[in-house]
């Protein structure tokens, strides 16, 4: 992976303490060298974590770097949106195409995960977007049942699951994860189980 966290994390605190070194971190999004796109969207991941609200304005940036073509700018991005719904979730309005194309990457298991978190995250906030999200959710459970990244996945879900979702997404979703929670094994059995439990708010 592209730059170390000792770099990415050092350049990101520069950026917090000095508003032109911020504003050229962001810039660099669209730079020219894909190393420097990386390690960028790394740093403004970083910063999303700590300072989130400082991120809001350059949305529009984090939501074109969904568009370069290496995974990790992507997958940067993305934790950079995710952390922002909290904070300001119209915002993060734009990034759904983008975060659609990236759940199903086929090449990249750390953009799809990303993806994910997002879409539970953005789906949580209103019952009219978890409407709008679900059948992607509900899409990416059925595809990638079993991949690496699932119980990542699932993790997320069980986020979404206590969010303030529609009653016909809180009824789909526990059909969806009935099966496993019923048939099941071990943290896969248990995960499910959470989820559907997550709904119901026990």
């Amino acid at each position: 992976m592209a730059g170390s966290m000792d770099v990415i994390e050092f350049v990101a605190r520069e950026a917090l303490t000095n508003e032109d070194k911020f504003k050229r971190l962001v810039a660099q999004l669209g730079d020219s060298s894909r190393r420097n796109r990386q390690n960028a969207a790394g740093s403004l991941a970083y910063i999303a974590k700590v300072s989130p609200e400082l991120l809001v304005p350059y949305a529009s940036d984090l939501i074109d770097a969904l568009n370069r073509p290496e995974a990790q700018t992507r997958w940067e991005s993305l934790d950079a949106l995710t952390a922002l719904v909290p904070v300001e979730s119209r915002c993060t309005d734009k990034a759904l195409a983008g975060a659609e194309n990236a759940l199903f990457d086929e090449e990249n298991g750390f953009v799809r995960l990303a993806a994910m978190r997002f879409f539970c995250a953005y789906g949580a906030t209103t019952e009219k977007r978890s409407e709008h999200v679900w059948p992607l959710i509900d899409e990416a459970i059925q595809c990638y049942h079993g991949d690496v990244e699932f119980n990542d996945m699932l993790n997320a879900v069980a986020e979404f699951a206590t969010g303030k979702l529609s009653e016909h997404v809180k009824e789909a979703l526990v059909e969806r994860m009935s099966f496993d929670a019923h048939n099941g094994r071990g943290a896969l059995k248990r995960k499910a189980q959470t989820i559907i439990d997550n709904v119901q708010g026990q």
